[in-house]
């Protein structure tokens, strides 16, 4: 027998409006949870990564303090880099010594003190000037050259080679701050007298200065050249690579050291100097326009990985030209390895201004650099009495940069590669 089925009543059908209120409310909720979802850049889940990586962070951590040090090292109660005491100070061990600027009698400051001569000189500038305000059309041709002779006597000058406008106001907050006081040689002297704790500290500058200054020019050249390479292939692809080639079989030490020397000579010098350009500056760019050989390697492979994506398809459908395809979409894309290439390289231009500096060719006195340093460390150093701290601060600060710069520049590669999102 065939059962007989009942209808539905109308109080079992689900009615219309319910289903629709049901699924409002569950839309509702979707729609609160996505709210809540936030995505991750790239930019964020790499330094996530970072943070996970203690080495990096501490190695990271150590150049911002270093740099800041660099940076305000002017401001510092360090004492002169510069000024030697003969008779006094040589080869003096690590001490604690008090020691305040401007009392060594062969400066002849007013009262042996930095403060007083300041406030002297300032006071005579300011006479002058007035002087020169309310002096005749005749004398004042006298006065002015009175004037520029007195800014020549500037007791800062005494104490510090050539300080610029900013540091020349950096100076003078120093000695509003602090006065004549300094830091005891807690790191000893050297075989002139001169404080070692503060040699290294303003050696920091230039040997940073030179590390970034060169590296980024290596990375303009560097980053132009492999982009406009990669991205144009063919035959201008094969000759640009070609020219790399042949400048990679160029020892170029040999050719850092034999331009170095011919600009050392005196007539380049004084043409130079002329033209406002010192031996300082030209370093920095020399090294540059050497170091980039593998940076344009690099960013040409990245460049030839990533020119046949949609992204540049797209931008070449809506009539973009060839430089903003490639400086507005390519290189942005590969700066993930520039910036890890970037952290290695620094502390190879480091290393090798040190070298320089140690065989007499880098940053030359007055002037002081950490390489500086150490290759005064390594001529005191004799069978009969070793300095040991002349060697050691200066190496240890330069041996710290250097590990901590490839520690962070590890870091990075690390953190901002994508195949090493999942592991630990």
């Amino acid at each position: 027998m065939i059962a007989k089925q009942t209808p539905l009543s109308t109080h079992d059908a689900p009615a219309p409006n319910d289903a629709a209120s049901g699924d409002a409310v569950r839309y509702e909720e979707l729609l609160c949870e996505a709210r809540e979802l936030r995505g991750v850049s790239l930019w964020q889940d790499a330094w996530c990564r970072l943070r996970r990586n203690r080495v990096a962070i501490y190695s990271l951590y150590f150049m911002i303090g270093i740099s800041l040090m660099a940076m305000i090292v002017p401001v510092l109660p360090l004492q002169s880099p510069l000024d030697k005491d003969l008779e006094n100070r040589i080869f003096l061990p690590p001490n604690r010594d008090p020691f305040r600027l401007g009392s060594r009698t062969d400066l002849r400051f007013k009262d042996r003190s930095l403060t007083s001569e300041l406030l002297d000189f300032e006071q005579q500038l300011r006479d002058l000037k007035q002087s020169l305000k309310q002096a005749s059309v005749g004398e004042r041709g006298d006065i002015a050259q009175q004037l520029e002779a007195k800014y020549q006597e500037d007791p800062l000058a005494k104490l510090w080679h050539a300080p610029g406008p900013v540091v020349r106001r950096m100076l003078r907050v120093r000695v509003f701050l602090f006065g004549d006081w300094c830091i005891p040689s807690i790191c000893g002297t050297d075989s002139l007298g001169r404080d070692a704790l503060s040699r290294v500290c303003w050696g920091a500058r230039v040997s940073l200065i030179v590390g970034v200054i060169a590296t980024l020019v290596s990375l303009a050249i560097g980053v132009s050249y492999g982009a406009v390479s990669g991205y144009l292939g063919g035959w201008v692809d094969d000759l640009m690579m070609r020219i790399v080639d042949i400048m990679y079989s160029v020892p170029f030490i040999f050719i850092v050291i034999f331009i170095i020397t011919i600009l050392g000579a005196e007539e380049n010098k004084k043409f130079l100097d002329s033209l406002g350009i010192n031996q300082l500056v030209v370093f920095y760019i020399l090294i540059g326009a050497f170091y980039w050989l593998t940076m344009a390697r690099v960013v040409r492979g990245q460049v030839i990985s990533l020119k046949n994506e949609q992204f540049v398809d797209a931008a070449r459908v809506v009539g973009a030209s060839r430089t903003r395809i490639i400086f507005h979409h390519l290189v942005p894309n590969v700066m993930g390895i520039v910036i890890v290439y970037l952290t290695l390289t620094i502390p190879a231009v480091m290393l090798f201004e040190a070298f320089l500096s140690f065989l007499g060719l880098g940053v030359a006195p007055p002037d002081v650099s950490w390489g500086l340093l150490v290759n005064e460390g390594i001529k005191v150093i004799t069978p009969v009495k070793i300095y040991w701290w002349l060697i050691v601060f200066s190496g240890s600060a330069l041996a710290m940069t250097l590990f901590s710069l490839n520690f962070l520049g590890d870091g990075l590669r690390d953190a901002l590669d994508p195949r090493m999102k999942n592991r630990s």
